[in-house]
């Protein structure tokens, strides 16, 4: 059976599946190997068949993405022997204004993915990384970016543009948005559970250990919170979201940090991790006693609503909320305490099916409808490849 297979890489992280090329969202299994170069896990599930684990110790195993996929591929393509895999698809987090949708990859390709790394530097550098690797195992097989910016294009000059000399836009400085995958994933979902709501005016929630907003009209993206790199909008678990740009100019004036050492404290340092001083996992936060975890959780809820009704503003109304990724699906008191804060735009939670995790939250009278759908980006990702590629 021809096969397509899927990569998305984290900065521990590695995801795959496989998906039949006839029939893009019939998956045939998938596999993960988490926490690369502390005691790295590889997991491998497929129907039919045993879990398949795999366990190093510290400082053993897979160190990086690259070493991942090598220590992935030769167990996945030993399980699924019967697969001929035609097409690899790869998830690129940075598309810049050169990609409104997925490519091919070739030199040209490669060379516009590779001078994007800067603006994405915990994503770009780690996805082209796993492009590497798979195309030195897999040489035959067509391998397609797919972009979480691409979901985006099209939106209105107003919302993509920063109030700088307009050059600066033209040669691409400019509110891009992400994880339009996982967007992309929701909505096709929502579509079929609730065409009503996905063609009004609704909010998705992508919370998880990065976040960020978008908010639809009708299914097309009108307003997202990232924008020029991942930085922007929400706090997310090392990431600072929205910043005062003075506070970066007193950090390099009166501290004397440097662009290396600024980017660090942004990216890996600030966030949920920063405002807490013990960790990036809501999880954590929530089991802890800790007076500064409940002000970083506080912080975070807050942060979400404020966007939420942001977008609200530029739909010009809104019909619901759609929470999604890992925070957005597992953590009942998060959404609890985001929906207790949109109360003044008609959302009523109901705290039985928040806590059981169901797809609707909201109560029968809500004014805002409040919903669960789980995100896909390996499923969106094998859809677009087989689309590009003919298969």
């Amino acid at each position: 059976m021809k096969a397509i297979l899927t990569l998305n890489g984290g900065s521990a992280t590695l995801k795959v599946a496989l998906f039949e090329a006839a029939a893009p969202h019939r998956r045939l299994g998938d596999g993960v190997i988490e926490r690369f170069g502390v005691g790295p896990r590889l997991r491998l599930r497929a129907p039919g068949l045993a879990d398949h684990l795999q366990d190093w110790a510290k400082g053993e195993g897979p160190s990086d993405a690259q070493a991942a996929f090598h220590a992935l591929w030769p167990a996945l393509k030993a399980r699924h022997s019967d697969l001929e895999i035609v097409a690899v698809g790869h998830r690129i987090v940075h598309g810049g204004a050169d990609h409104a949708g997925p490519c091919l990859i070739d030199a040209a390709a490669l060379r516009s993915i590779e001078r994007l790394s800067p603006l994405a530097p915990l994503h770009q550098p780690t996805n082209l990384a796993v492009l590497e690797a798979a195309q030195q195992d897999l040489p035959k097989a067509q391998h397609v970016a797919c972009f979480d910016t691409a979901f985006h294009r099209g939106r209105a000059f107003e919302t993509e543009a920063f109030a700088l000399p307009r050059h600066f836009y033209e040669e691409g400085v400019r509110r891009y948005g992400f994880h339009g995958l996982s967007y992309a994933s929701v909505l096709t979902h929502l579509r079929q559970e609730r065409p009503d709501l996905a063609d009004g005016k609704i909010v998705i929630a992508h919370l998880g250990s990065g976040c960020s907003l978008c908010g639809l009209d009708q299914g097309r993206s009108v307003a997202t919170t990232m924008g020029f790199s991942a930085l922007d909008g929400l706090p997310m678990g090392t990431r600072t979201g929205t910043i005062d740009p003075g506070v970066l100019l007193y950090l390099m004036t009166d501290r004397g940090m440097d662009a290396k050492a600024i980017e660090d404290l942004l990216y890996r340092r600030s966030g949920l991790l920063g405002l807490s001083g013990l960790s990036a996992d809501v999880r954590d936060l929530e089991a802890s006693d800790q007076p500064l975890a409940k002000q970083a959780l506080d912080y975070f809820c807050s942060r979400v609503a404020v966007g939420i009704a942001a977008m609200a503003g530029e739909l010009g109304g809104l019909d619901g909320v759609i929470f999604t990724a890992g925070i957005g699906e597992n953590a009942p008191t998060i959404r609890r305490d985001i929906s207790r804060r949109l109360g003044w735009l008609g959302a009523t939670l109901d705290p039985e099916a928040n806590q059981e995790g169901h797809r609707v939250l909201s109560t029968a009278g809500s004014g805002l409808a409040l919903c669960i759908i789980p995100t896909d980006e390996e499923s969106q990702i094998a859809i677009q490849t087989a689309a590009l590629c003919g298969l």
